[in-house]
């Protein structure tokens, strides 16, 4: 009968060359969260810098207005990017951008930043992290999607925390504390319709250049609101320091924590397709195996077949 050829190198390769791969893929992985959080964290400091810029006696439409023309240059250069070597944008992806842009920058920001005349900036960014409940209501309200039992009590457990510091500001700051606290909700409802409803444009288009053209398209806004409401040859007439102020909030930020975060989620994803690939590589190994290991088992079971045959042959003689 043949011999069973030794079997088990080709798994012991791949599985050494997953181990190998494993490790510089931890680490963009890990750079990647990393960068993220920290774009995170300094975008957080927009209120801080805002409520500091109020101090001089400004106001939203004119803080908002420095902040997004400072801003502007670094989004178009991230549009223009992100868009070498691409396909020109529809019709339709033109209007979905100009949409995004007006609801989730524009509109957000502008929101954002009258809320805070009112209320501090630790209620306004706690306001704000509502934000992942507000986009799971509307993916129910939307698309039906169905909301968790676990999901449902994080939910309520996040609006009481809101709730319990919302009463402590009303009691020290007054009335206005409602009016600015409903001022930045809305500015985290209408960020969460464009997070609800970019993801077939992010498909199209990708996640870079629909954040450099959608704020773009913001930065652009609001400079035409303050031409609209405000005299244009009063746009410096501010102190100095609210000028700085508006730089750095335009810079470290704004443009800053957006390139962090894209650039993080871009080693995220791949770190993920990495993995993916890998795991394709084992299961393509592990079916060759198999099918090598079945023509075995079928060359086998002919060959106890014909030994069956011919030892009841032996016994009939």
């Amino acid at each position: 009968m043949t011999q069973l050829p030794a079997t088990g190198a080709a798994p012991a390769k791949t599985d050494t060359a997953t181990h190998a791969a494993a490790a510089p893929a931890g680490r963009a992985l890990a750079v990647g969260l990393a960068l993220a959080i920290t774009g995170a964290i300094a975008f957080s400091g927009k209120a801080i810098i805002v409520k500091l810029a109020y101090r001089h006696g400004v106001d939203a439409v004119t803080v908002i207005m420095l902040r997004m023309l400072f801003a502007l240059p670094i989004f178009a250069l991230m549009a223009w990017w992100a868009g070498r070597g691409k396909p020109p944008l529809s019709r339709n992806d033109w209007l979905g951008v100009f949409g995004l842009g007006v609801s989730g920058y524009y509109l957000s920001s502008f929101l954002d930043f009258l809320g805070l005349q009112y209320i501090t900036a630790s209620l306004e960014r706690l306001i704000l992290y509502l934000n992942p409940t507000l986009v799971m209501l509307l993916t129910w309200l939307l698309y039906r999607k169905r909301i968790s039992r676990q999901q449902v009590a994080g939910m309520a457990i996040s609006y009481c925390g809101v709730v319990l510091v919302f009463g402590h500001e009303v009691r020290l700051a007054g009335g206005q504390t409602a009016l600015g606290a409903a001022l930045v909700f809305a500015s985290a409802v209408t960020y969460a319709v464009y997070l609800v409803y970019s993801g077939q444009i992010v498909k199209r288009i990708g996640s870079l250049r629909l954040v450099g053209l959608a704020t773009s398209i913001a930065c652009v806004c609001c400079i035409v609101q303050f031409a609209v409401l405000r005299p244009v040859g009063t746009a410096f007439d501010v102190p100095q320091p609210v000028l700085w102020l508006s730089l750095l909030n335009a810079t470290a930020c704004t443009a800053v924590p957006v390139l962090l975060v894209m650039t993080g989620l871009l080693l995220a994803l791949r770190t993920s397709r990495r993995e993916a690939g890998r795991f394709t590589d084992v299961a393509r190994a592990l079916s060759e195996e198999s099918a090598r290991l079945e023509s075995r088992l079928i060359t086998v079971n002919g060959e106890l077949s014909l030994a069956r045959e011919f030892v009841a042959a032996q016994s009939r003689d």
